[in-house]
């Protein structure tokens, strides 16, 4: 499998951090009345210390030059990084819809849990949905983040065969 067909890879997704949870609620407040987006990142279950394989939400990438306002948030497909922990995204609605408009289900089909924050950003104003858009539960753990000095798991020669692939 390619870095590009491992974007937005699938596995069981057991839930999403608590420390990871809060970031999100925060940032999407930080940028209200814009949106906020970005890009969901796990890490394997049994490097955090739990006893189940499987993958846990532990970081949300944004990409710079990511645009927003209070009704939608755009990132130019060409400056997404081959990232190959991405699992899907995050977004905030500043109007406080917790629920996918047409244009969120468009782009729900690469990943595979997607949150839509609602304002005014609480612990309880959110939800997770599938790549069809129908709510999911995820579970918050509570759980600690690895500290990790290499962002992305995947080395320049990766990079250089993927393209040598094309």
């Amino acid at each position: 499998m390619g870095l590009l067909d491992a974007l937005f890879r699938s596995s069981e997704i057991l839930g999403i951090a608590e420390e990871t949870l809060e970031f999100a609620l925060e940032s999407s407040e930080a940028t209200h009345p814009h949106e906020y987006m970005g890009f969901l990142r796990g890490t394997e279950a049994t490097e955090l210390g739990l006893d189940r394989s499987g993958l846990v939400i532990t970081d949300i990438l944004v990409v710079p030059g990511t645009e927003s306002n209070s009704v939608s948030a755009t990132v130019r497909t060409s400056t997404i990084p081959n990232d190959v922990k991405a699992l899907g995204s995050i977004h905030s609605h500043p109007n406080g819809v917790i629920r996918p408009s047409q244009a969120d289900l468009e782009t729900f089909g690469r990943g595979s849990v997607h949150v839509i924050i609602g304002a005014p950003y609480r612990r309880r104003d959110w939800q997770a949905f599938d790549s069809q858009g129908r709510p999911i539960h995820l579970d918050v753990l509570d759980v600690s983040l690895p500290d990790s000095d290499e962002f992305f798991d995947f080395t320049q020669a990766d990079i250089d065969e993927e393209l040598r692939g094309q």
